[in-house]
């Protein structure tokens, strides 16, 4: 495992696990928690836009689009696909 970064930072094909959210913003956690994004839970990246919105992710057997503001508020820690 890598050090915690945010969801923006990952490009397709990478994989990575809920550590937190970003603090501040209540209705983007509750709406992230909601959909499943839960700490603990392992992702992969899809597909990213052209213009980086929005991220396609691969959560618990489902799809999942996510807008820049939102990934921007889930830090994660990359994990390496070996």
């Amino acid at each position: 495992m890598n050090a915690p970064v945010t969801l923006l930072d990952l490009k397709p094909g990478d994989h990575g696990v809920v550590q937190s959210f970003a603090p501040g913003n209540a209705e983007y956690r509750r709406r992230l928690l909601a959909m499943g994004l839960t700490p603990g839970t392992t992702f992969s990246v899809t597909r990213v836009a052209p213009l980086g919105d929005p991220i396609l992710l691969r959560v618990r057997n489902s799809a999942l689009s996510l807008r820049k503001d939102e990934a921007a508020q889930l830090c994660i820690t990359r994990v390496d696909s070996a």
